[in-house]
């Protein structure tokens, strides 16, 4: 009996030594672990219908920054695609050239789910669509609208494009648009409608009753409060920061924040470096300034400031967008081997308004986004394929599995099924 307990402590010794010595797990593979075993939802990322032909697809690496092998080699799950279209008049046949505009991405992202790439990537329309699909093997598409200027005045539009896919809509873009006032009518004080129209206020009640998650990333300060005040339902803002940060339109205010809790929607941190440092963003792009021109010219592609964007014709716009992302490419990796270049913003700049939006309102209301391909992307995840980097800062900052879960998309899922549920309490009345 004796021998026998001796046996038993020897094996208990060596199992405790066995266990002491087996190395522990470092913070780059624990971050590595998380990001492969939780979903990652992206909730902007802008498309050019050019990028779904035969010829020319999202099967492919192209030069843009979101494309399926980019993706699949950043652990990336679920874009979600937008249907974008720029402020125009606010008359018939602005709204007529604008809807042209929209069915054509919407066509493009179907077409791509459909006939491009089924076996590779779907569109999802729920939360539990997004599970299954994702357990599938494959990727997920989802879809959101920047500025709902094509619907027009037509109310029952709006179960059109929720018939397509739209799972949130915003009401405005840059400029007031007929539904409801813009951020950017801080920079002249001068407001269409101080807040929402009488026709943005059944938007808002007919986003309710569809299902659809009302975005507030663009509208003005007053249109947001409006929409809280009349939403039955939790609201997004798909691609903005924290203003206490960087003191920009495009962000929320702690006053703004608070409402986003109150409310129990989630706000969505971007990395868009002018919304993250506006300081330093400026300083790194009036160095890059005379490199971006400098490579468009070696490329023999014509190159525009920002200021001159609005005065092209359509096709020199479209072609200056194509172009955009491989001479920002070349050019971000040419300034990276000098050493005398300005800081850039970057991954860290990004959690720092993650890490103050979740002291301010809680971990329940953030998320995150990249406005990839619609000039978003920073120092570290300048496309899809740098993902991890941010699951890594987080796990850096002492985020734990399930919180970091939430904020890749478990927050955003739970305001989806949360909105959907509102919209079926319509379906009972």
């Amino acid at each position: 009996m004796k021998h026998f307990i001796g046996f038993i402590c020897i094996l208990a010794i060596v199992a405790c030594k066995e266990k002491q010595e087996k190395p522990t797990e470092s913070v780059e593979e624990k971050a590595a672990r998380i990001h492969r075993d939780i979903i990652t939802i992206d909730t902007h990322v802008d498309i050019n219908v050019s990028n779904f032909t035969d010829a020319v697809n999202y099967t492919q690496k192209l030069d843009n920054q979101v494309n399926l092998p980019k993706l699949e080699s950043g652990g990336l799950d679920v874009p979600w695609l937008i249907v974008y279209t720029g402020q125009g008049d606010l008359t018939e046949d602005g709204y007529a050239k604008a809807k042209e505009n929209a069915m054509a991405k919407f066509d493009a992202i179907h077409r791509l789910c459909k006939e491009i790439a089924p076996e590779e990537i779907s569109l999802a329309y729920t939360s539990k669509d997004v599970r299954q699909i994702i357990g599938s093997g494959k990727k997920v598409a989802m879809i959101g609208v920047e500025n709902a200027y094509p619907i027009g005045e037509d109310i029952s539009e709006f179960e059109n494009y929720h018939n397509l896919g739209a799972r949130y809509i915003s009401l405005s873009h840059n400029g007031h648009s007929q539904f409801c006032d813009s951020n950017t009518g801080e920079a002249d004080g001068v407001w269409l409608h101080n807040g929402l129209s009488e026709l943005g206020k059944t938007a808002v009640k007919e986003m309710n009753r569809l299902g659809i998650m009302i975005d507030v990333s663009h509208v003005s300060k007053e249109s947001m409060k409006q929409m809280i005040a009349l939403s039955e339902a939790p609201i997004i803002a798909s691609h903005s920061s924290a203003r206490a940060l960087c003191n920009h339109s495009r962000n929320l205010d702690d006053e703004q924040l608070l409402l986003m809790k109150e409310n129990g929607g989630v706000v969505q941190a971007v990395a868009f470096s002018s919304y993250l440092n506006t300081e330093k963003h400026e300083a790194y792009e009036a160095y890059l300034k005379d490199v971006y021109k400098e490579v468009a010219d070696s490329l023999g592609i014509d190159w525009y400031a920002n200021g001159e964007l609005a005065d092209l014709t359509e096709a020199k716009k479209n072609a200056f967008m194509e172009n955009y992302p491989k001479v920002v490419r070349l050019a971000k990796g040419k300034v990276a081997k000098r050493k005398d270049r300005p800081q850039p913003v970057g991954v860290s700049d990004l959690v720092d308004h993650i890490d103050y939006m979740v002291n301010l309102i809680g971990i329940e209301h953030v998320g995150i986004s990249s406005d990839f391909d619609g000039g978003g992307g920073i120092a570290g995840w300048r496309d899809a394929s740098e993902t991890p980097n941010v699951t890594l800062e987080l796990v850096k900052r002492g985020y734990s599995e399930e919180e970091i879960a939430q904020l890749w998309g478990g927050n955003l899922l739970r305001v989806l099924d949360q909105v959907q549920e509102v919209a079926k309490t319509y379906s009972v009345n």
